[in-house]
């Protein structure tokens, strides 16, 4: 357990203090630049991120969760194969955990029009690379964790069935309200991208001085 701490927090920190104290006695603090980072960064590669990380947690959650109810399913079913149809549904929860990312990346890749590399800095431009991203990611998250949620209540549900077919009716409704969670995700990210417009290239003679003004550090 010592071990295992010390890779997950102490290592990482450890190495962050060292990277910090060098840039700092060699003179190289400015490196260490967020605003920089944030701004060499093609808006196409944050918009793509975060449609990346949308459709791709969102089918690990599924995976997850169709990998807990299943395993369930199938050895209780060995022992009461009645309960192999009706739980079958708990696969189908965990599933459309996954199509609310292929909804949402769909949506998302809508936005990546094509726009010229030395009008594409802009704010508006920057704005909407940055909701892709954090919209992506907030809709990916909540699906994984929705993944697990039903995952996990669908396994316990075909191994309460096999026991007791009471019991499935009444987890099957905590099973429904976890996989509500999946959708409050689709409604926030939609709600992050509201605002955001598509790509467009920065118009007419103010183009270069919005890139410079945008961006004083992409070449």
């Amino acid at each position: 357990m010592g071990l295992y701490s010390y890779y997950t927090y102490g290592l990482p920190s450890f190495l962050i203090t060292v990277i910090a104290l060098y840039l700092l006695f060699t003179g190289s603090g400015e490196a260490f630049n967020v605003g920089r980072f944030l701004e060499e960064i093609s808006p196409y590669a944050w918009g793509a991120t975060g449609i990346g990380l949308c459709i791709g947690l969102s089918v690990a959650g599924a995976a997850w969760g169709i990998f807990l109810t299943g395993s369930s399913i199938l050895g209780g079913g060995v022992r009461t194969p009645r309960i192999t149809t009706k739980n079958l549904i708990s696969i189908i929860f965990c599933e459309v955990v996954a199509i609310y990312g292929v909804i949402i990346g769909i949506v998302y890749s809508a936005k990546l029009t094509n726009v010229a590399e030395d009008v594409l800095y802009t704010r508006e431009n920057y704005y909407t690379g940055f909701a892709l991203f954090w919209g992506g990611l907030t809709v990916g998250a909540c699906n994984l964790l929705c993944g697990v949620c039903v995952g996990v209540t669908g396994s316990t549900a075909a191994l309460g069935d096999a026991a007791d077919p009471d019991l499935f009716v009444k987890i099957l409704v905590v099973e429904v309200f976890g996989s509500i969670l999946g959708l409050f995700g689709l409604i926030v990210g939609l709600i992050m991208v509201g605002s955001a417009g598509d790509f467009q290239a920065a118009a007419g003679i103010a183009a270069t001085s919005a890139r410079a003004m945008v961006s004083p550090y992409v070449a």
